[in-house]
């Protein structure tokens, strides 16, 4: 199953036999004061910094989330897709609750995004289901419903399904959808990194779509956070994840590793690259 996006010069291809691929999480304000008073104030320089220095980090594709509160997001999101594809040459995540900001961005954006997010929610299927049909987009599509987030394996294959199904009636493919599988912090629920770690592989086999998640979600809570979320990508993208929602310059050298130990780095390339990017600057031992 391959999931493309692209820009009108750069096509990105998600795909369980290809390299992971890491969608930048930097340029949305969740928990960031600085980037919402910058929003705020309808400065956009902090975007233009993040999807530079993601980009550099290893991002392939850039979420773009401008909701918050005291933001027009219908007005702003499309003025930072335009200035993010006037910066960068990669594929954009479009990000936000709001179907109206949802639209405005999807008539700015150069090429084929995916959006963030449709879920097994019946208002939701049914207000951006159209846009994603109508402007030939990918989808993210969390697995949740009005019930919320499934704490069981069963459920979320289920929701997924649903969302599958409700996708393939609207004329959106199954290859343009991308399944978040949901987590809880490992903290809060032990048992939610098995839960999801099965889900992974029962929607991958039995469905065959590609899958995605917050690489972070798993250690809120909880101390040395990176070394959790390390062990757990690698976790992750061998049940079946395709495409992390991470912050590149954090986890690279985990996904990376990840990928040489599952064959999908010929002659470990990507991984040596990587290498000699980060110990470019450092003195000889």
């Amino acid at each position: 199953m391959e999931t493309k996006v692209s820009t009108p010069t750069r096509e990105v291809i998600i795909s369980y036999d290809r390299a992971t691929v890491i969608i930048g999480e930097r340029i949305n304000p969740t928990g960031k004061k600085k980037l919402q008073e910058a929003l705020k104030a309808g400065d956009l320089s902090i975007i233009k910094k993040e999807a530079l220095e993601q980009v550099a980090a290893g991002a392939a594709i850039l979420d773009c989330n401008v909701n918050c509160p005291g933001v027009d997001d219908v007005k702003l999101l499309p003025e930072a897709i335009k200035m993010i594809q006037d910066t960068v040459d990669v594929p954009l995540c479009i990000d936000s609750p709001n179907a109206a900001a949802l639209e405005a961005g999807l008539k700015v954006y150069k090429g084929k995004p995916l959006v963030n997010s449709i879920s097994g929610e019946k208002a939701r299927l049914e207000r951006v289901l159209p846009l994603i049909k109508h402007y030939g987009a990918a989808v993210v599509g969390l697995a949740q419903d009005d019930a919320g987030i499934p704490k069981s394996t069963e459920r979320r294959v289920d929701i997924t399904k649903r969302i599958v199904e409700a996708c393939e009636k609207a004329g959106v493919p199954r290859e343009d959808l991308v399944i978040d599988v949901m987590t809880y912090s490992i903290g809060a629920e032990p048992k939610a990194a098995r839960d999801v770690l099965n889900a992974l592989r029962q929607i991958r086999l039995e469905i065959g779509v590609n899958m995605t998640m917050g690489a972070s979600n798993i250690s809120f809570g909880m101390p040395d956070r990176q070394i959790l979320n390390n062990a757990w990508m690698a976790m992750v993208i061998e049940a079946g994840g395709t495409a992390l929602i991470a912050d590149a310059a954090k986890v690279m050298p985990a996904v990376l590793s990840a990928d040489l130990i599952l064959g999908r780095d010929r002659f470990a390339r990507k991984y040596l690259e990587g290498y000699r990017k980060r110990t470019a600057d450092q003195p000889p031992k």
